[in-house]
């Protein structure tokens, strides 16, 4: 084992059981995102530092991003995110799209973070925008879209729940405790630290950051505030109309959801595991000023990204994957009984594939026992035995491999009595 190479720090090799997981995740990705009207896109996985170095903040351009000078001596970096690539497209064909737009993506992203339970340097992500829109209506329809994963993919409003804040909120209560305007950024970042750190070493970071002890203890209180809210009247309208999607359960305000990037312009949120055993499983808001950044004109926004990794960890731990995820695609397994039946198996199996079927056909001579192992362990339900005694009566046996039970009939029928065996079989 010594001598085999060790896959990069912080990616992933996804066996087939793990790929399952993960495409598991991404049907109910898909179906959400349709379900709400949007579009599938994508962009490139390489975009100049540049593209992220205005808006998406320090920390994220010179401290998590893979950069290296391409052959030409221009500096790239694999992508972090997609919304600054996603405001560059549209700002390329702004005057040629169709608006609003509600666009999605799923693909890989890479940061070079320090990898540990829930984080890793590759990872998977889907992405939602809603582009054109400046209004309390668009964000609540983006937050609902969020909840309505969490609550399709089994997780319960008791296990998971989406913490809503908003920006221009914190920046007037900011205001009113005389903190410029040249450094909420960074308290908006010390904000959003407040349940990372002790209280002790986030007062010692916000004493750094240069707040005093009474604008110290003012953000403390307005942290503290949770009816705070009420004096925003993008959350007020946002609150009712959340009401309507169905979801205002999964929906609750949080005044310390701040989002560490620095675009976000209004109203943002983050969905949480009530227990707080991860990072956030998903975050976004309103961005209104990206798209003109990147050239274009000014044109509104809102969206949120969901990582791979927390949100798997969370569905796991409430046993919300189904076991059978990780199973064979095949359903039925055709026997080999000799060399002499090799052939009639292999036109069986043709057979069940052209009805619908997904179907595996042992791939050598092997006693039937082995081969119904191997159909039990890959999470088959049904073994198709072909004897010489079945070929020379027109037969065929069908074996449940869950219950033992086989019946011998027909050849004819064996299409018809394998598909109600695995509906019977279906969960109801």
């Amino acid at each position: 084992m010594t001598n085999i190479v060790r896959p990069v720090k912080g990616t992933r090799d996804f066996y087939p059981a793990d790929l399952a997981v993960r495409n598991w995740i991404y049907k109910y990705v898909r179906d959400v995102s349709e379900t709400f009207g949007y579009q599938e896109f994508d962009g490139p996985f390489l975009e100049s530092i540049d593209l992220y170095a205005a808006k998406s903040g320090d920390e994220l351009v010179k401290e998590q991003s893979f950069v290296f000078p391409d052959r030409g001596g221009d500096l790239v970096t694999l992508r972090p995110e997609l919304t600054p690539s996603l405001a560059r497209m549209v700002s390329q064909r702004q005057h040629q799209l169709v608006y609003p737009l509600r666009w999605w993506s799923w693909g890989p992203f890479w940061r070079y973070e320090r990898p540990q339970k829930g984080r890793s340097r590759e990872f998977f992500q889907w992405n939602i925008d809603l582009i054109g829109v400046e209004s309390p209506e668009a964000d609540a329809e983006m937050a609902a879209i969020a909840a309505t994963f969490l609550q399709r993919a089994g997780l319960s409003a008791s296990v998971a729940t989406v913490y809503v804040n908003n920006r221009r909120l914190m920046d007037s209560e900011l205001e009113g405790l005389n903190i410029p305007l040249g450094k909420r950024p960074e308290v908006f970042r010390l904000i959003d630290r407040r349940d990372k750190l002790s209280l002790e070493a986030w007062e010692a970071y916000a004493i750094n950051v240069g707040l005093s002890t009474s604008q110290i203890d003012g953000v403390l209180t307005i942290l503290s505030d949770k009816d705070l809210w009420q004096k925003s009247t993008d959350l007020v309208r946002f609150f009712d109309v959340i009401k309507s999607f169905g979801v205002k359960d999964y929906i609750q305000y949080a005044p310390n959801v701040i989002r560490g990037l620095d675009y976000y312009t209004g109203t943002i949120f983050e969905a949480w595991a009530n227990e707080g055993k991860f990072r956030a499983i998903l975050g976004g808001g309103r961005y209104d000023n990206l798209v003109s950044d990147m050239g274009g004109q000014p044109l509104p926004a809102v969206g949120f990204a969901m990582g791979d990794m927390v949100v798997r960890l969370i569905l796991e731990e409430n046993n919300c994957i189904p076991e059978d995820v990780k199973h064979s695609p095949a359903q039925v397994l055709v026997t080999v009984f000799s060399d002499e039946t090799f052939s009639a198996s292999s036109k069986t199996a043709a057979r069940l594939r052209q009805a619908g079927l997904n179907v595996v056909c042992y791939p050598e001579i092997a006693k039937l026992g082995k081969q119904f192992k191997f159909g039990d362990r890959m999470g088959m339900r049904v073994a198709v035995i072909l004897g010489p005694d079945e070929l020379e009566n027109r037969q065929i046996a069908v074996k449940d491999l869950h219950t033992g039970k086989q019946e011998i009939l027909p050849d004819s029928e064996a299409v018809t009595y394998i598909q109600n065996l695995l509906d019977d079989a279906k969960p109801s």
